[in-house]
């Protein structure tokens, strides 16, 4: 059974994070992608929008797929359905990327022991900004 990182190990994480490459982020507002996403932006975090069909998103360039991106991410955040992280698992191991966050009600288990066994720090079931906000900020001066 999966197990996340204790909340010491999730808030050293997201301090040495820098970039987040944030999957499924829509374009649309109201979406909990979106306002996540924007929330880590004004805590100080790059995000990088990867989404099929929109081309910007929060004032910053979308990349179709993880492997679009050219700069280096520190970590990939997903918002997609469970039946996507098993795609989504495959291309951060491709990329040799080591760390994942699946948003709060996602749960793959199958995904998560397949990205662990890759060597990737995997966070399952839980809300980044929720984290960050309740548990990380204080502790990291630095944004």
């Amino acid at each position: 059974m999966f197990n996340n990182p204790d909340e010491q190990a999730r808030c050293a994480l997201l301090k040495k994070t820098k970039t987040i490459a944030v999957v499924g982020l829509s374009p649309n507002a109201a979406r909990p992608s979106h306002g996540v996403a924007r929330a880590m932006q004004e805590f100080g975090f790059r995000v990088i929008p990867v989404h099929p069909a929109a081309k910007e998103i929060l004032g910053e360039k979308v990349y179709a797929k993880l492997a679009d991106i050219p700069q280096p991410i520190d970590l990939v955040d997903v918002f997609r359905s469970a039946e996507f992280i098993d795609g989504v698992v495959d291309e951060c191991l491709a990329l040799g990327l080591k760390a994942i966050w699946i948003q709060e009600g996602i749960v793959n288990e199958a995904a998560a022991a397949r990205a662990q066994a890759g060597g990737m720090t995997v966070i399952m079931d839980r809300c980044i900004y929720r984290d960050y906000r309740d548990q990380c900020r204080s502790m990291d001066s630095g944004k």
